[in-house]
């Protein structure tokens, strides 16, 4: 039970709506507008530690998130939730070679399976060389 009371002193609501906000892309001035607010107004609400329940329903479904994520939402937790849009939603695109070369190393492996091919077909026509040769 202390446990969980700490983990709330931790929580600063404003500023979960102003990350949520801002992940979403969105304004304060669209927030502002369907909660009938001023754009200040919403400023002054992502300063304050704590809003209201009424407050926290309304700016949860403008976002259209769980209420709980204002409520809870401690920075490490933030963080972690950011960082997660930063690295591509878990998939790591940062390759450990080069492209380039991987290309060439394929266009040379092509290259020498065509060589082998066409010495195998100059065997093939110089022994039905030979037959004919022997035959005529």
């Amino acid at each position: 039970m202390k446990e969980a009371i700490e983990i709330t002193k931790a929580v600063h609501q404003g500023k979960n709506v102003k990350r949520l906000r801002e992940i979403c892309g969105i304004k304060q001035e669209t927030i502002a507008v369907q909660m009938g607010l001023s754009q200040q107004a919403v400023s002054q609400l992502e300063q304050k530690e704590t809003l209201d329940s009424k407050q926290i329903e309304e700016i949860a479904k403008i976002l259209k998130v769980s209420p709980d994520i204002i409520k809870y939402m401690t920075d490490d937790a933030a963080n972690n939730f950011i960082n997660t849009f930063n690295d591509h939603f878990g998939f790591n695109f940062q390759c450990t070679f080069n492209p380039l070369d991987k290309y060439i190393e394929a266009m040379e492996a092509n290259k020498a399976l065509y060589e082998r091919l066409l010495a195998s077909e100059k065997e093939k026509s110089d022994l039905l060389q030979k037959v004919l040769d022997t035959k005529l």
